[in-house]
């Protein structure tokens, strides 16, 4: 496992070790001990498992009580993947940050709680993600944030994205 840290302190970018041959590849994604190992958060409650198609964005989510950290992974295809700190008591509250994550490349992004999340998919394949948390979703206490908020100013890849309902009528990160 590589461990990358980020300007904004918290999430982290773990990248797997994979075993590649003429027949495929094989990788261990999860494994409490290499986890405590490293220091990294391996007390999870709950599987989450979303495909969405080309041009899906999905976020920016939240949730309020219990919240949520999350260990998030693409198993197929490609996404562009944004977190943002709404840890109030942060220095790099409100700002954010993006990361590709693949198929192709085995990588899991840690979001610890505080974090609003969201992502979207690049290129014209259906993406696979799969998202280990620390707590129950409750979906009572779900925030979601207005995806193109000027005030976060995210820079995402794609210029016209599909988006839900509840997404289109995210709150403003002001109002938080």
């Amino acid at each position: 496992m590589d461990i990358k840290k980020f300007s904004i302190e918290g999430p982290l970018l773990i990248s797997l070790k994979s075993f590649k041959d003429d027949r495929g590849f094989f990788v261990e994604r999860f494994n409490e001990r290499n986890f405590k190992a490293h220091h990294l958060p391996h007390s999870f409650v709950q599987d989450n498992f979303s495909r969405s198609e080309p041009g899906v964005l999905r976020g920016l989510h939240y949730q309020l009580d219990p919240s949520q950290g999350k260990v998030v992974s693409c198993l197929n295809g490609k996404i562009y993947d944004v977190i943002v700190d709404i840890r109030k008591e942060s220095s790099t509250y409100g700002q954010h940050l993006g990361v590709e994550l693949s198929g192709d490349n085995p990588q899991h992004l840690w979001i610890p709680q505080g974090f609003a999340h969201g992502f979207c998919v690049l290129g014209n394949k259906a993406a696979d993600v799969l998202y280990k948390v620390d707590n129950y979703y409750a979906p009572a206490s779900e925030v979601c944030l207005l995806w193109n908020d000027p005030d976060l100013a995210i820079d995402w890849p794609l210029p016209k994205p599909i988006l839900s309902a509840k997404d289109q009528k995210g709150i403003l990160f002001k109002s938080i």
